[in-house]
């Protein structure tokens, strides 16, 4: 699995929307590629109800790593980017638990995780929100993203969506497997949180996926993340 996420200047925003629908075409016929979502930012590096019109991202899923390369090296959705675009980030994750579906489908293969494991971990959450419940979410949002920023071994995170308040996914880098338990288990609020989605009903389809990062390539706002 890849997620890139692309930063345009002020003046590129209108063609970053038009290339939601430009790419559709060149990523149906792109070799290798089993599933793809092109998705918008949120402005805090988790759900938010505030989009980042400069940032901008794609999901995709391989079958093999050189497909990957293949497509980062010479497809036009990079030469695009490249020409529109002051910055972009990639992650290439290999998929070690998930859980869940999205639009149906559940498009992450598992692989088992040495015990001895110690590196970084990626966690993928993402949901569809039942609009009769989207004031409940939505009102419970600032104090989850308040403290996952302040967690132990929290490295960085960002809020992507298919759609603006109903459907969105939250990625998150972890020092550790360790850390992310200590978070979802341990953290009051969260955990107060997760507990009220399965009590209230908040989620009308959602997935969660564990990943261990394998490469980056660039930099996200001025950052690069080394593995």
């Amino acid at each position: 699995m890849s997620l890139t996420i692309v930063r345009y200047p002020g003046w590129a925003v209108p063609l970053a929307f038009i290339s939601m629908a430009v790419f559709r075409l060149p990523l149906l016929f792109t070799k290798g590629l089993t599933f793809w979502k092109l998705l918008g930012c949120g402005k805090n590096g988790t759900f938010d109800i505030e989009p980042d019109l400069k940032q901008w991202g794609l999901l995709a899923v391989w079958e093999t790593e050189a497909d990957f390369e293949n497509f980062r090296q010479h497809s036009f959705l990079q030469r695009w980017w490249k020409t529109l675009c002051h910055e972009q980030w990639t992650i290439l994750c290999q998929p070690c638990e998930a859980h869940g579906k999205w639009d149906g489908k559940e498009p992450f293969s598992k692989s088992a995780v040495s015990k001895d494991y110690q590196g970084k971990i990626a966690v993928l959450t993402r949901a569809s929100i039942r609009p009769s419940k989207l004031r409940g979410f939505w009102a419970n949002v600032p104090p989850v993203a308040a403290g996952i920023k302040e967690a132990a071994g929290f490295v960085t995170s960002v809020g992507v969506g298919e759609m603006p308040f109903v459907r969105q996914a939250t990625f998150s880098i972890w020092e550790s497997l360790n850390d992310v338990k200590q978070f979802a288990y341990k953290q009051r609020t969260h955990a107060d949180v997760v507990r009220k989605t399965r009590d209230e009903g908040w989620y009308s389809e959602e997935l969660f996926a564990r990943f261990i990062p394998l490469k980056t390539f660039g930099s996200l706002n001025g950052q690069r993340y080394l593995l």
